[in-house]
């Protein structure tokens, strides 16, 4: 499958197609792609007499090992067991999107123009976590002292404001599991001191979301609400870029929480 050419045809671009797909579909393009190809697989392996080779070739493998690898993933079994007993097989419907945009839901939302900023602090690698709490990311901001966050704050200068949770190098799939760089830091203009990680970020144009209640939960919904709801109403497409939660407000008790969403994004 041609994804940059697919982009292209439909006037976008495949960062932004991979992003929202991924949102809109709950899985990865790419993992679509691939369990539709093992299902037309599976139905060749039942209905055709050709060997297990040419079916591998037929559908982009260049070896019967590498297919058998990529279709026991899907199916759970070998192809050899497909052709033996007819199964089990699991079959990828078509995917199909009938995609409403009602407005009835408001969404807090500005369109802001960054220069060039850094975006400083202490950051590592994690896995994408989908739902809910991140354990990953809340050991490496437990392990951060108060001081060293408070040194952080009196680095900030420049909008998004205050303490910052920063993804970046994302895969565009949004695979779950698949790693993600995470800081813990602060936007600034000025020279970071040497011992921070730094993100630079080139000039450019943000959305930025306002989210309030449960936390994680409200900014895990913001984020499926932009790719339902907003993006398709809206003439701004994402771009490449980190993605910025700026932390507002929170309350420990109660466990809510007041943020900003920084998405990086250009003209449709």
């Amino acid at each position: 499958m041609d994804v940059a050419g697919l982009a292209a045809r439909t006037g976008t671009t495949e960062h932004h197609l991979r992003r929202m797909f991924a949102s809109l579909a709950g899985m990865p393009l790419s993992e679509y792609v691939r369990r539709r190809r093992m299902a037309a697989a599976a139905a060749d392996l039942v209905g055709v007499d050709d060997s297990v080779l040419a079916v591998a070739v037929r559908y982009g493998y260049g070896s019967s090992e590498a297919f058998g690898r990529a279709f026991r993933a899907v199916h759970g079994v070998g192809p050899g067991d497909v052709r033996r007993d007819g199964g089990p097989l699991r079959t990828q419907p078509r995917i199909r999107f009938h995609l409403t945009v009602e407005g009835s839901v408001p969404m807090d939302t500005r369109i802001t123009t960054l220069p060039a900023v850094r975006l400083v602090g202490h950051a590592v690698r994690v896995p994408l976590v989908h739902a809910g709490e991140n354990p990953h990311i809340a050991a490496h901001v437990a392990a951060i002292p108060a001081e060293e966050t408070q040194r952080l704050k009196d680095l900030n200068d420049t909008e998004p404001s205050g303490v910052l949770a920063v993804s970046d190098d994302l895969d565009p799939d949004r695979a779950e599991g698949g790693e993600l760089t995470y800081l813990h830091g602060v936007t600034t203009t000025a020279d970071p001191p040497a011992e921070l990680d730094v993100i630079e970020v080139p000039a450019g144009t943000w959305a930025v979301f306002r989210t309030e209640g449960p936390h994680p939960a409200a900014l895990q919904e913001a984020w499926a609400a932009t790719a339902t709801t907003w993006f398709p109403s809206q003439p701004w497409r994402l771009r490449p870029g980190p993605e910025i939660v700026a932390m507002l407000a929170f309350d420990a008790a109660a466990r809510t929480a007041t943020g900003e969403l920084w998405l990086p994004v250009e003209p449709a």
